[in-house]
């Protein structure tokens, strides 16, 4: 692990790598400086697995995090080593160090004071809409096709019913049979729920640079609660905006579990989603009439992706999720099939929601 760090350009002394238990793709580790008033610093090892355009994941990282910090010097702001991240380059200047071994390395400076929150109250909905809204804000001018799709195609819904098309024909669990319901669902939604990259096409619906992990516990607070920076910039890569406002609500805004065996657990909870959508839009000072009317939509598009997803891996006998037991990917699936009808049964009130939040 020292000789990882000599490699980059580190100029004060620290001390040795501590591991970080967060996050379920990355290995993460602080390195403390030994002197107080100094900085310290946050390696990671990049799962190459997962994201095998390493120079291309890291360029979007440059890319997107130099062009909020001049945003944020041209705003005369404060603070600015807190409110957006800094990459530490290697000693040769690469954004990433490679070992012999080939494992690919990483390193950030290390944002003092900050934390992050896993529950999500319409307090802190608000307060991550608000983070989330300014960063898609920051880099709304920024051209969505100057960066690469960090995982191709993770948000497209056509590659995903495709993926499922593809699992269906082999039925390589023999699984298919048993599922005609759930396939029947998730037919007769199909057309609709590809609909933004039809707009795209069609030059109706921008695509803009998005995060594509919209969870609360993605955006650092100051030691008063206030969001001061976005984190986890792996997924940052072209897409929709109401993709991103449906990943938060997926999770933030869904009273079960996104694997609950008891669907009647499963609800939109409403106050969560107007609190995010007042902090989100208050921001989101860019977003054109169409990308404000799909933001419902974008709700039930992405809880319909992930039954998508969920169902494929069942379909192809669980090689991609990690399982706790033979069935769990068929009832995260139900989970998620639950949440969309619920989705479905509350969109006059979201929709109503932001009409009145975008009047204002």
């Amino acid at each position: 692990m020292k000789e990882i760090l000599k490699q980059f350009a580190i100029i004060n002394e620290v001390s040795d790598p501590q591991p970080l238990k967060i996050g379920f793709i990355n290995d993460s580790f602080i390195v403390r400086a030994k002197r107080a008033g100094e900085k310290s610093y946050f390696l990671q090892r990049i799962n190459h697995h997962i994201f095998q355009n390493v120079e291309g994941l890291m360029r979007n990282i440059q890319l997107v995090t130099d062009h909020i910090r001049h945003k944020l010097e041209a705003a005369g702001e404060q603070d600015i080593a807190r409110k957006v991240l800094e990459v530490v380059p290697t000693k040769d200047g690469k954004l990433y160090y490679k070992t012999p071994e080939g494992d690919y390395w990483r390193v950030y400076v290390l944002i003092e004071g900050a934390h992050s929150q896993e529950r999500v109250t319409p307090a802190s909905a608000e307060l991550a809409g608000e983070a989330f809204g300014r960063f898609q804000c920051q880099l709304s001018d920024l051209p969505f096709d100057a960066l690469c799709e960090s995982i191709p195609n993770f948000h497209n819904m056509e590659y995903r019913l495709w993926q499922l098309d593809e699992a269906l024909k082999a039925d390589a669990a023999g699984r298919k049979a048993a599922c005609a319901d759930i396939i029947a669902e998730i037919d007769k939604r199909r057309e609709e729920m590809c609909q933004a990259e039809r707009l795209f096409r069609e030059g109706k619906l921008p695509k803009r640079i998005n995060h594509c992990d919209t969870k609360v516990n993605n955006v650092l607070f100051d030691e008063e609660g206030r969001p001061i920076c976005i984190v986890d910039l792996d997924t940052v890569m072209p897409g929709f905006v109401s993709s991103d406002f449906g990943d938060f609500m997926r999770t933030a805004a869904n009273t079960g579990a996104e694997d609950d065996p008891n669907l009647d657990n499963i609800h939109v909870d409403l106050a969560i989603f107007e609190a995010y959508a007042r902090g989100y839009l208050k921001e989101a000072t860019f977003l054109t009439d169409i990308e404000k009317e799909l933001l419902p939509y974008g709700c039930r598009l992405l809880s319909y992706m992930q039954t998508v997803r969920f169902f494929t891996d069942y379909i192809n006998g669980d090689t991609y999720y990690k399982i706790q037991y033979p069935e769990h990917n068929l009832v995260r699936t139900k989970a998620q099939l639950r949440l969309v009808e619920e989705q479905e049964k509350v969109e006059p009130q979201m929709k109503a929601i932001i009409h009145d939040l975008s009047s204002k």
